[in-house]
């Protein structure tokens, strides 16, 4: 046996090790009595320096790596050194682009009626031995989803219904804002939030226990035509095909308006002017009417998309078709059914119409607006039409078209300055310069292409109904104005990337002042103050797990970003989304399922049961159940109990 190293003697160190863990070397020493340690060299060379001299050098070395590589040492004085550096970075307060910061609100009294139906309802059967009994629902399939069904954003979280999952009555869900109200909805509740300058944000409504899960909302905090002074404020939620409306005032009561149902599954919840609108993919359309209150669903084709402007909803459709409904006329022809669907346009090649956007220029006389439609189809095409306003009675004209995508195109938006399409092969972005003569699209020169980038963005295997409204990449902003995407990586992070529409360029990256996981956002612009030159500012609103809600100045950010633009004169390095170190640094802890099966396995995987049986437990009533499903990396087809199984989002 070698005898022990004497204080003072120098101990030689390879640092590698690989050899001795293959097997290939049975000591612990090599030929030249190296001991082998097997840790990186580049973090263990600071360590070794430390311990001679006291002395820590960080150059080179990535902090968060040598605090790693000391804790595993059990080295103290250099973890306490390093956490010391990182917290000099963070801040409970955030940055500069800190807003705000809105509490949990308390959860609503859960009526003893319900809570002793759903106990009943979750109670494994005595005549079913499997513990997975308690979570299968006997009401629901799981159906699988196409790459582009969901290109309005209406029906991207798909639920697999085979269990019946308790969720996160904390977490967030969605959140959605008019002038200078939000409405925040979680699991079975949702409230509304106001702002003024003197007071801040205040909670004003609450609306009481719901049963079912909320998964869309709507918000009007101004109804013209049908309450006096625009005092009444209405809020919608949507929970599968029922919809729950009320009315209310800053200062007073909430009024149940009625329970409507549209007799399938509600994708998309939104207000035109006084009506409250609900559409199903299917090819149904719901409306609701403040001054008659009177509840119409007509049936349409298939509704792949659809967009508003001013007062028209118009469809895209999956016959290829373009359908438009003035609002304004609802209400005279009420008695024969009929909200007036009239065909638009049709595609050349009979393509599925799958993403729409609608442009109105400046009225230029009073004949009235120019419209612009830039529209996606499921074969990858994007295509602009118009219509003159002398050629009232005639049909849209084709104006251009790009055939730059292989994949179906999710997003179109058509703006002042720019033209952006987003299609599903991992939210592959490209972009054109717009050219205007007088306000109008114009030949010369045409547009022009801008920029092509990515705006990559995991969710989970299973997803709730309700993630894909409360997490849509954009874009947001007037079209008159510059807009951005958010994109969110991972479902499980703390950090949101905004970058430019037009050019992928980095504005900010968000990083929650707590710590707390980022569970959905929403980009919306407030109402300045009644002082004189005061202008309406954007905030990215952002819901967590723990129930808060977070604000972020992004008016200051984009003023930011064009500053440095004039600074640099274009010379500073170009930053879009996360960077190679920053994406594997989002990655961790995931595993991510490439998966493109069409028809899902009636059996769970093992994963996805693991999952609902930990989901049962008190400790982690935080968690929402789903969220692992689908087969590990792994060669054995096992998977770490810890970590979570993603796919692309391709909506």
């Amino acid at each position: 046996m070698d005898p022990l190293p004497c204080p003072g003697d120098i101990i030689h160190l390879n640092v590698g090790g690989t050899s001795l863990l293959s097997g290939r070397i049975s000591s612990l020493k090599d030929e030249t009595g190296a001991i082998f340690i097997d840790r990186d060299p580049a973090a263990f060379v600071p360590i070794l320096n430390f311990l001679r001299t006291k002395e820590l050098d960080l150059r080179g070395v990535d902090i968060n790596t040598l605090r790693h590589e000391a804790e595993y040492y059990g080295i103290t004085p250099i973890v306490k050194r390093l956490d010391l550096c990182e917290d000099l970075e963070r801040s409970s307060c955030g940055d500069v682009l800190f807003h705000g910061y809105l509490p949990a609100p308390g959860i609503p009294p859960r009526p003893v009626g319900v809570a002793l139906e759903t106990e009943c309802r979750m109670r494994p059967s005595a005549s079913t031995g499997s513990p997975l009994s308690q979570y299968q629902s006997s009401a629901a399939t799981p159906l699988s989803r196409s790459r582009y069904a969901s290109a309005a954003d209406g029906a991207e979280g798909g639920e697999a219904a085979m269990f019946e999952i308790p969720l996160d009555p904390k977490k967030v869900r969605i959140i959605v804002g008019h002038h200078s109200w939000i409405a925040v909805a979680y699991a079975h509740f949702v409230c509304c939030y106001r702002v003024k300058e003197s007071t801040g944000w205040q909670l004003v409504f609450n609306s009481e226990y719901l049963e079912q899960s909320v998964e869309r909302v709507a918000l009007n905090s101004k109804c013209p035509g049908g309450y006096s002074d625009n005092k009444d404020r209405m809020i919608a939620v949507s929970s599968g095909s029922d919809i729950r409306l009320w009315s209310f005032q800053d200062e007073g009561p909430k009024n149940e308006r009625g329970v409507f149902n549209l007799s399938v599954q509600v994708d998309d919840l939104f207000f035109i002017g006084s009506q409250l609108v609900a559409i199903s993919h299917t090819g149904k359309i719901g409306v609701w009417h403040a001054m008659t209150h009177n509840w119409q669903i007509q049936d349409v084709e298939p509704i792949s998309c659809y967009d508003t402007a001013g007062t028209f909803l118009l469809l895209g459709c999956n016959n290829g078709s373009i359908y438009y409904i003035d609002m304004q006329k609802f209400p005279l022809r009420m008695k024969d059914n009929d909200l007036l669907v009239t065909e638009l346009y049709h595609d050349p090649n009979d393509d599925m119409i799958t993403a729409l956007s609608v442009y109105l220029t400046p009225k230029i006389s009073v004949s009235g607006n120019w419209i612009e439609i830039a529209y996606g189809t499921s074969s990858g095409k994007v295509r602009v039409i118009v219509q003159h306003p002398e050629t009232v009675g005639h049909g849209p004209q084709l104006f251009q078209t790009f055939t730059v995508h292989r994949s179906p195109v999710c997003k179109v938006m058509l703006s002042e300055k720019y033209l952006v399409s987003v299609c599903a092969e991992y939210n592959h972005v490209r972009t054109w310069n717009v050219t205007r003569f007088r306000g109008m699209i114009s030949t010369q020169p045409g547009s022009t292409p801008l920029n092509s980038f990515k705006i990559i963005s995991l969710e989970d295997a299973d997803p709730h109904h309700s993630y894909g409204a409360g997490n849509r990449i954009g874009p947001f902003g007037e079209q008159d104005d510059e807009q951005v995407f958010v994109q969110k990586v991972v479902p499980e992070t703390d950090k949101l990337f905004v970058r430019q529409s037009s050019t992928g360029k980095r504005v900010c990256v968000i990083k929650t002042v707590d710590g707390s996981p980022l569970s959905c956002f929403c980009v919306h612009e407030c109402e300045g103050s009644s002082r004189m030159g005061s202008r309406p500012r954007r905030y990215l609103f952002t819901g967590h797990a723990n129930g808060s809600i977070q604000m972020w100045d992004l008016t200051t950010a984009l003023s930011k970003v064009d500053k440095d633009s004039k600074d640099t004169d274009g010379h500073k390095s170009f930053v879009g989304g996360p960077t190679e170190v920053e994406l594997l640094k989002l990655l961790e802890q995931c595993d991510i399922s490439a998966s493109r099966c069409s028809t899902p396995s009636l059996s769970p995987s093992t994963s996805l049961v693991a999952s609902h049986l930990r989901m049962a437990q008190p400790e982690d009533s935080q968690e929402e159940g789903g969220a692992a499903g689908g087969a590990a990396g792994g060669d054995d087809g096992s998977q770490d109990p810890n970590s979570k199984v993603f796919r692309v989002s391709l909506c």
